[in-house]
């Protein structure tokens, strides 16, 4: 044990130094500032994953196991500021994250730097989804499982709508958020957009007769830009927008309420990306006629 303990510890001394070179040649080399903040962003997914479980465990014993992963997220929130100076800040002056229990909260996908905008706006008993498959994974099941993570059944759904019955049942009796990406994907853009929308988040919202709070941020390449090795320090605006009811909405209305809202966060993105950069932003060109996935079936669930 005592062996084991010793290559780890070497192992996370070379991993900081190399960390700490690369910070440093970051002054004279940009491309090392990628690098640098890339090894920091990993350590500190891993440290607070750790963190996570047993926050996980320790909150489930004392009878709050459903803020698990708020109390994860911000812990890797205050990581991620330390060790790479990005953060998000919220604009949310009428309280809607922590106002509106039980919701559906839904956002835009642009890279993986979105798991550190949810440590910064994850509100308390609010998880994230994951298919029901996970849910026996060592290590990462057992977080999910512990944490109150809302599992998908999409086995043996034939569409969105049945994948998220289960999901409506469970987020209606424990007063439990949600949030989810209807994109699917990031969307890795330069530029202000949004993929089209899947209905999974839609018909769970309409299922269990929660509000949709829709949540956006201004494109952040100036921040992180894969394709140019890009990875600035820097503050990213996002901004909590009026949840959107669907007491009375049925399956029917659900491709509609998915099209008028993806239009809806459009518009805010583009405009709180203008604001950020200063100058104005065109609208971009939509590349399907409504912005909606026409697929049904289990792989639109999610």
């Amino acid at each position: 044990m005592s062996t084991i303990l010793s290559y780890l510890a070497i192992g996370a001394a070379v991993y900081l130094t190399l960390t700490i070179v690369f910070f440093g040649l970051s002054l004279r080399i940009p491309v090392a500032g990628f690098v640098a903040r890339l090894l920091a962003s990993y350590a500190a997914l891993i440290t607070c994953a750790c963190y996570g479980v047993l926050a996980s465990i320790v909150l489930r014993l004392a009878g709050y196991g459903r803020i698990s992963q708020w109390a994860t997220a911000k812990a890797f929130k205050y990581a991620m500021w330390l060790s790479t100076g990005v953060t998000f800040t919220v604009e949310d002056p009428h309280d809607y994250l922590n106002k509106t229990r039980p919701a559906v909260f839904i956002g835009n996908h642009q890279t993986e730097l979105d798991v550190l905008m949810l440590g910064c706006m994850f509100p308390k008993y609010c998880s994230v989804t994951a298919k029901k498959s996970l849910k026996n994974w060592p290590f990462l099941g057992w977080f999910m499982s512990l944490s109150g993570t809302v599992f998908i059944d999409r086995a043996n759904s034939s569409s969105a709508r049945h994948a998220m019955a289960g999901a409506a049942e469970e987020i209606s009796r424990d007063k439990q958020s949600v949030y989810m990406f209807p994109e699917g994907t990031r969307s890795y853009a330069k530029e202000p957009m949004l993929l089209p929308f899947k209905k999974g988040a839609f018909h769970l919202a309409v299922q269990a007769g929660v509000p949709i709070v829709p949540v956006v941020v201004a494109n952040y390449s100036n921040v992180l830009y894969l394709q140019e090795w890009k990875f600035n320090s820097g503050t990213i605006p996002m901004k909590v927008l009026k949840p959107i009811g669907t007491k009375n909405l049925k399956a029917s209305d659900v491709e509609d309420l998915a099209r008028d809202t993806r239009d809806l966060m459009l518009r805010e993105i583009v405009g709180l990306t203008a604001k950020a950069r200063g100058k104005p932003i065109a609208l971009p060109s939509q590349k399907s006629e409504d912005g909606v996935v026409k697929a049904s079936g289990a792989e639109a669930t999610i």
